[in-house]
């Protein structure tokens, strides 16, 4: 799904900085009405307010990288789900410490997955599309996996913790090699797997389904991921196998006609 923050102007769409304090402003409101309607306690305050700062710091270090003034229309879209997951985390943090119930994680994580259909059509309509958008709307994909795979790890066990971990793991082999970092080809089966990956978690983590059902889809989730990560690691080493050579050929004639 691509998420845009482009570097020019959208009519009707304020700046960046005014775009976050009303994020923030939303997100408070969310907590206050989390904690009056759910019992939300003092560590899922916490880490709701954590996740508030830490948004609003990667957020406007990525616009300011991009040169970005405003926020695009589809930027509107994944701020409003960014807020419904530092909800979830919120919840998913005190329900692990004892505090609000798992049954009003669901609708919220619910809604925060079906946004995630609605971002890349408004940048698609609105023509917004940018690589720096996509990232961002990878970053909440990913930490919503994230949150979502610790709920279930609670009832299942910490191995779930690996669906969440695994694109993290993904990034950090990549700065050790560098073959990694290539572009991948657009693919509709990764775009696939990774919203199963929510509504699988969302399943096993709702307690509506008996153990091994949770167990099954959760077993589900992680053999996709796996799947998935896994055919896109041999396509890049493949590409850099392919493409080294040549790499090699070509600054060795450099070399020579200098």
């Amino acid at each position: 799904m691509a998420v845009t923050t482009t570097t020019r102007s959208h009519p009707g769409v304020g700046s960046v900085a005014l775009a976050q304090a009303a994020g923030a402003g939303v997100q408070l409101a969310l907590l206050a009405v989390l904690g009056l309607t759910t019992g939300l306690g003092a560590v899922g305050w916490v880490a709701g307010l954590v996740y508030t700062a830490g948004l609003w710091a990667l957020l406007a270090g990525a616009a300011r990288r991009a040169g970005a003034r405003s926020l695009g229309p589809a930027d509107h879209v994944t701020l409003a789900r960014a807020v419904l997951i530092g909800g979830v985390t919120a919840l998913v943090v005190d329900h692990l410490n004892g505090g609000a119930p798992v049954a009003v994680v669901v609708p919220l994580a619910s809604v925060a997955l079906a946004l995630d259909a609605v971002d890349g059509r408004v940048a698609r309509r609105t023509g917004t599309s940018s690589a720096l958008g996509a990232r961002f709307d990878m970053e909440a994909d990913a930490f919503l996996i994230l949150v979502l795979s610790t709920l279930v790890a609670g009832s299942l066990g910490q191995w779930v913790l690996a669906i969440g971990l695994m694109r993290y793991a993904f990034v950090a082999a990549a700065r050790v090699l560098p073959w990694l970092r290539a572009e991948l080809p657009p693919s509709r089966a990764r775009k696939v797997v990774a919203a199963l990956q929510g509504v699988l978690l969302v399943t096993a983590g709702s307690g509506l389904l008996p153990a091994g059902f949770a167990f099954a889809a959760t077993v589900s989730a992680l053999g996709l991921l796996v799947w998935s990560f896994g055919r896109d690691v041999v396509w890049l080493r493949r590409r850099e196998l392919v493409t080294r050579p040549a790499l090699q050929l070509q600054c060795a004639g450099t070399v020579l006609s200098g």
